[in-house]
């Protein structure tokens, strides 16, 4: 909350108290929690699950306190609700007006994005001078996709260089956004929401207040970059670009988006919504903000046809690249589910052949293939329990069903009620908690979120 503190000196506001506040107790919390002894250190893999549930939780009712304390938000759980948005990178909100708002409250809000892009806990391993080989066991529960593999054989030293990569990204991007015109703070606070594909602005108009083409290319671009498997750039910084640009998940994420693309500026054109051009920059930016769960707007795609509507849709299921700071199901998933049909088939046809699944050339073994589906049958399950809590509100189907799978995806908007010049605040509190887990267990993949009500997390395990 240092950052944040900083900005509301700088802009001289009433902010700052609550920032102060929230640090002291923070502090004080963590130093109580800091002198218990612990008499069993063995860290199993579901101590790590379990700890990173919690740790998220507690981590958002902690950052809850200064939108409470500057009376920003009055209701603890719509601050909570924000907080979760932010620190999950989903970009929903309860807020109906946010321009108003003082500075380091919104920088604050945009910097949670930024922080839980690549992990909150990750982010703790990269700045631990020294880290066990159980906090593998963390950088699992907390990383994307059905495979967690280090880039390099100390965990640490892994999670610094993915933050590396996090924080050199993000600069660039903060200085090709001032070179296009944008304001330094402005900049700052769409580079986080950009980098953590959380959509978070400082205007109510979102990307669109700007009218500025350039500013809409570098976010376009940046949110697609986001998307991608960071392993792969790592790889490219050793050389191995060839091996990087092959990568079938990668392919078929590229792949993907550019067909969209074209089939919603085709239809925006040819329902005369707009020029030739304008539904190209369009639908290219709201794919891309789409795809990758970022959630930014430059116009109300509410008013769209059908026909884009429903891609967008599809896109928000899947979601971005497997190690990526994306939400949403993963396309290294989405592939290995289709591979997974194909081999169905084939096997009805040729029973006695031997089919394995294959993904850039090696064989995926059972477990991650039993994982994957596992998932998939978790995220449908979620998605249906929530979408029947969430209609007792007697919104219309619309609304409620992509409000969970705004949330569950960590999109952020929706359509009808929750769509980009809409938010969250009609929910009742009990649909906002419901909201509230989807997103955690989004951003965590479900697992850890699913263990937390599984007794067997909870007994003591035997040595």
């Amino acid at each position: 909350m240092v950052p944040p503190l900083i900005v509301s000196f700088v802009y001289g506001q009433d902010d700052a108290a609550a920032f102060i506040i929230s640090i002291i107790l923070c502090a004080v919390i963590g130093f109580s929690l800091y002198t218990i002894h612990i008499k069993n250190i063995n860290f199993y893999a579901r101590d790590g699950f379990v700890m990173v549930a919690l740790g998220w939780v507690f981590i958002s009712l902690l950052g809850s306190i200064p939108f409470i304390l500057s009376n920003t938000i009055s209701s603890p759980i719509d601050a909570f609700f924000e907080t979760v948005s932010g620190f999950t990178t989903t970009g929903s909100t309860i807020l109906q007006e946010i321009e108003s708002l003082p500075k380091g409250i919104l920088f604050w809000r945009s910097f949670t994005q930024w922080i839980g892009g690549m992990g909150v806990l990750v982010l703790t391993l990269a700045v631990l001078p020294s880290v066990g080989a159980s906090s593998l066991h963390i950088i699992k529960a907390e990383s994307t996709g059905p495979n967690v593999e280090k880039l390099v054989p100390k965990i640490g030293q892994s999670a610094r260089i993915l933050y590396t990569i996090y924080t050199v990204m993000t600069t660039i991007q903060v200085i090709l956004l001032l070179f296009a015109g944008m304001p330094l703070y402005d900049s700052l606070i769409h580079a986080f929401g950009t980098a953590g594909t959380g959509g978070f602005s400082s205007r109510n108009l979102s990307v669109g207040a700007y009218g500025n083409v350039y500013v809409e290319v570098v976010i376009t671009v940046f949110t697609i970059l986001f998307g991608v498997n960071f392993s792969l750039y790592y790889q490219i910084l050793k050389g191995n670009i060839k091996s990087a640009i092959e990568d079938e998940e990668f392919r078929f994420y590229i792949g993907t988006i550019t067909i969209s693309i074209i089939f919603v500026a085709i239809n925006l054109y040819s329902n005369g919504l707009f020029s030739f051009s304008d539904s190209i920059r369009h639908s290219s930016f709201q794919v891309g903000t789409i795809i990758t769960t970022t959630g930014y707007s430059t116009t109300d795609f509410n008013l769209w046809p059908t026909f884009s509507k429903m891609i967008l849709i599809t896109l928000m299921f899947f979601g971005g690249s497997a190690g990526s700071t994306a939400g949403g199901i993963k396309f290294l998933r989405i592939v290995l589910l289709l591979k997974t049909v194909k081999r169905g088939v084939t096997k009805a046809l040729h029973p006695r052949a031997v089919h394995t699944i294959k993904l850039n050339k090696k064989v995926v073994d059972d477990n991650t293939i039993s994982r994957t589906l596992t998932f998939f049958f978790a995220y449908m399950l979620i998605f249906l329990v929530s979408l029947l809590l969430i209609t007792l509100n007697g919104k219309d189907l619309i609304t409620s069903a992509t409000a969970v799978l705004s949330t569950l995806s960590n999109v952020g908007p929706g359509f009808e009620v929750i769509g980009p010049m809409g938010n969250f605040s009609d929910f009742s509190h009990g649909s906002k908690l419901v909201l509230c887990f989807n997103m955690i267990a989004g951003r965590l993949e479900l697992l850890p979120m699913l263990l937390l009500f599984s007794p067997t997390a909870w007994k003591k395990a035997s040595i």
